[in-house]
């Protein structure tokens, strides 16, 4: 599940028994944390039901409920955003330029400081560091796309406990609110 779609599979078919997306979060360890919790709602609570006794084995992985492509992708471009909104803009240009300057140093001590693999290694660092404005408009961009699509969708924007832009569906609310089950944001 290291895919976006594959994630966004998998919160889907959680949400057909009886749980609902409430974030993706970054590890330490560069990994996803998918935080999924109760649907205490009447309709959350009727689909699982539904879905239970129509599929008995999917517990197992035998018989799932078919995708529906355009809620996949709804969930995928929430993944997007919710995972884009965890870091400022600043402190995402903060990590690369200290990994990029920490890799770039390794890279030359691994070289033992020889004058032209030095060279080759600054060289390196600096088009690296040229290439970070266009890697930020490119974050930009990706994360906008997905913004629109789900204002399109009728997600409303809201601004969780964390002082974070996060997007909600027609009629929801962000997890924690009257959910004791909650868990993320």
């Amino acid at each position: 599940m290291t895919t976006w779609k594959g994630l966004a599979r998998l919160a889907f078919i959680a949400e057909q028994f009886g749980y609902t997306y409430a974030d993706l979060q970054m590890t330490g360890d560069n990994k996803f944390a998918l935080f999924i919790v109760p649907d205490l709602s009447p309709q959350g609570r009727q689909r699982a039901a539904q879905n239970r006794a129509r599929y008995p084995d999917a517990s197992d992985g035998v018989a799932l409920p078919p995708d529906v492509p355009d809620a996949i992708d709804l969930l995928k471009a929430r993944m997007v955003v919710d995972s884009g909104s965890q870091h400022t803009d600043k402190l995402r240009m903060g990590m690369l330029v200290f990994f990029l300057t920490t890799s770039a140093a390794a890279i030359g001590f691994r070289l033992r400081a020889d004058t032209a693999a030095a060279v080759i290694v600054v060289i390196v660092w600096a088009a690296l560091m040229a290439l970070l404005p266009v890697l930020l408009a490119y974050s930009r961009r990706y994360r906008a796309k997905y913004t629109s699509q789900l204002r399109a969708a009728g997600f409303t924007p809201v601004t969780d406990r964390n002082g974070r832009l996060r997007y909600v569906p027609p009629g929801g609310q962000l997890p924690g609110h009257g959910n004791p089950f909650a868990g993320g944001a």
